[in-house]
């Protein structure tokens, strides 16, 4: 019987060595050049005449087809394995969330594939990051009641 410090000499031993730092970089980069893409579509739509908000709407929806269109050419898994996180927090890599699960399920049915599967991976980020904004929203309201203003 292996014991858990043996166990632990042998994962360290044969797991290969993380590259945290080039990883860092790869990961900032290329997320700085998601959002720098964003920032380059909003400054377009602005120039082609669009309403600020308008302009931001066209250039959240550019970016989910963007990353959605990425997803399904094969595209996205490949730049994601060298940017790591980078392109999971910019808008494209919640797309890349959603759509992922639908286009790999999609053979099982649109009901039991496609929509029992589509959130399957973004479904957690969706119910806590309501569960946090709700808890955040009755919080600033609670203080609000006893006249204390955060903002």
């Amino acid at each position: 019987m292996v014991t858990k410090q043996e166990y632990t000499r042998m994962v360290d031993r044969n797991s290969p060595k993380s590259k945290t730092a080039v990883n860092c970089i790869k990961a900032f980069f290329i997320g700085g050049g998601i959002c720098a893409l964003g920032q380059v579509i909003l400054e377009l739509y602005g120039a082609a005449g669009l309403s600020e908000s308008d302009a931001k709407t066209l250039t959240s929806v550019t970016l989910i087809f963007i990353g959605v269109g990425l997803t399904a050419l094969g595209v996205y898994d490949k730049i994601a394995k060298h940017a790591g996180a980078g392109t999971l927090v910019p808008i494209t890599g919640f797309a890349n969330a959603v759509s992922s699960p639908a286009i790999e399920f999609k053979s099982e049915g649109y009901v039991t594939g496609l929509g029992a599967k589509m959130f399957i991976i973004a479904g957690p980020v969706i119910v806590y990051g309501t569960v946090a904004a709700t808890l955040y929203g009755l919080l600033l309201w609670s203080l609000n009641l006893f006249g204390i203003r955060l903002f």
